[in-house]
């Protein structure tokens, strides 16, 4: 078996370096990242293979348990945490084991392992040859299905993104930033900085405006050059 490629978002330094302490003396572990804001994460886990996520719940900008409802496909995740009463959403989340500060190398051994024979067998399962479809959102307290070909265009509305498919209009409490690292590039593309669209809903477009589904969308200055090459 190839080993674990780990990585760690932290943001208390005496944390993190004691998870990279035990890292290093687990020989299937590899640490390749470590980081003290999840937004940073979440580029990283879209252009790197990531098979283990040790995170902690309190962090800046994005919660942990937040950070976590955003990824489509999220490795094998460890949470780290000094507060108990977080467990059993952890557990909602298919979080592998959860881990209550300050925890000793044992307890870390134990939780490792865990993912380690999960990984083993993913390795005797071949990949599915279909690419991933769809993604889901929470609409109002429910997680539901969104098929990447319904999709016309989003909108960012403050805290919140409107989507707007051709069956019809969803809310969900997001950021532009946390949905477009959800959708694949090559389909959907930026236009400005509060709009991103599906390449293949477009009906026609000029350098200042987009035409989608029946609605002109503005292109912003910074995005122009995005549109070429369609």
């Amino acid at each position: 078996m190839s080993k674990i490629a780990c990585i760690i978002v932290e943001d208390e330094p005496l944390a993190a370096r004691v998870l990279a302490d035990y890292i290093a003396d687990v020989p299937f572990l590899e640490l390749c990242a470590s980081f003290r804001d999840a937004l940073l994460a979440t580029e990283y886990l879209r252009t790197h293979r990531v098979d283990l996520l040790f995170l902690d719940i309190h962090l800046p900008k994005l919660k942990g348990m937040a950070f976590l409802r955003t990824l489509a496909e999220p490795p094998a995740v460890i949470v780290t945490t000094a507060y108990h009463q977080y467990a059993v959403e952890g557990f909602e989340l298919n979080v592998t084991d959860y881990l209550l500060k300050p925890f000793g190398f044992e307890r870390f051994l134990v939780a490792v392992n865990k993912v380690r024979g999960g990984v083993e067998e993913k390795e005797l399962v071949p990949a599915a040859a279909s690419p991933k479809d769809h993604v889901y959102l929470t609409v109002q307290k429910k997680k539901v299905k969104l098929m990447f070909a319904d999709i016309l265009y989003i909108e960012s509305q403050r805290e919140y993104i409107r989507i707007v498919t051709s069956r019809g209009v969803l809310l969900s409490k997001m950021g532009t930033h946390d949905i477009e690292a959800l959708l694949p590039p090559e389909q959907f593309r930026r236009i400005h900085r509060s709009f991103i669209v599906s390449l293949a809903r477009i009906d026609a477009y000029t350098a200042d405006e987009v035409e989608v589904g029946g609605q002109r969308l503005p292109v912003g200055r910074g995005y122009r050059d995005r549109l070429g090459g369609l």
